[in-house]
């Protein structure tokens, strides 16, 4: 496997190539060897599929080291670079987030997904304490010698107050000043429409994240639009999910297994996902 610091310039540079960066959100240690397998460059951890995988809802419920040993699981099978979603990176203070970036980079990640939201609440966080969260995120990088690839979340467009457009400048404010603070890709949650992507990346003139939902443009249409990069999110938990109540529903009402063994791995390839790649 490539080393660390190596895989971290690797992931970086996807965020700069000619093709949209598509990237897969496993929750768990085979999710993410079928990503590898099916060919994807990269992959990051879903913070709900992982969470509610290990009996969680989505946030910061969760023990911070249950999430690292998760992270840890994930990154040790992997031959390709690693993203962890740390939520609101566990802890309110710059020195507190940064420790526990530190451990999901400890643990074999190269880049990391945090938001500007509490979940409890769904309250934004000031912008001033946010970017002193990045920066002190930037710092931690430099001093571990990684490339560490940070994408800034805003959730401006589901909890800022104001009307649509309201949000989306709010969105872009707060995109700016993350950009600034040395992100290296900002992801505004909830952006599907083709007109406001346009906006917010020229806006911003930088890598910018959008995430796999209903009405979203395809591909290639993003990438005609400049952004750099698309992320499954949770989609991908809540196809595997509704496969299994399908199924369920299959086996109950008709007596019948189609959905269980249509285009279903083998033992042998289950087993597989358990360790690197070959």
């Amino acid at each position: 496997m490539k080393a660390q610091r190596e895989k971290a310039e690797d992931f970086r540079s996807l965020h700069h190539g000619r093709r949209i960066l598509i990237l897969p959100n496993g929750w768990d240690v085979p999710s993410a060897r079928v990503f590898e397998e099916a060919g994807f460059p990269a992959v990051a951890t879903s913070s709900a599929g992982m969470m509610v995988s290990l009996g969680y809802p989505d946030g910061e419920v969760i023990d911070r080291q249950e999430m690292v040993s998760a992270v840890r699981r994930i990154a040790k099978v992997l031959a390709v670079p690693l993203s962890a979603d740390v939520v609101a990176g566990f802890g309110e203070t710059p020195k507190e987030v940064a420790t526990t970036v530190r451990s999901v980079v400890e643990a074999g990640a190269v880049g990391i997904n945090i938001e500007d939201f509490v979940h409890a609440t769904k309250v934004l966080y000031p912008v001033e304490k946010q970017v002193e969260k990045l920066k002190a995120i930037k710092e931690l990088g430099v001093s571990m010698k990684i490339p560490l690839v940070i994408n800034a979340r805003t959730d401006a467009l589901r909890y800022a107050p104001g009307d649509q457009e309201s949000k989306l400048k709010e969105a872009m404010r707060r995109g700016l000043a993350y950009r600034d603070a040395g992100a290296d890709c900002v992801y505004p949650m909830g952006l599907t429409d083709a007109a406001s992507i346009s906006i917010f990346v020229k806006a911003l003139n930088f890598p910018v994240n959008v995430m796999v939902r209903r009405g979203l443009p395809p591909t290639r249409e993003l990438e005609r639009l400049g952004v750099a990069r698309l992320s499954f999110g949770p989609a991908s938990s809540y196809a595997a999910m509704g496969l299994l109540k399908r199924a369920a529903r299959e086996v109950l009402e008709k007596g019948t297994y189609e959905s269980l063994v249509e285009g279903a791995i083998t033992f042998d390839e289950l087993n597989s996902l358990a360790v690197p790649k070959a």
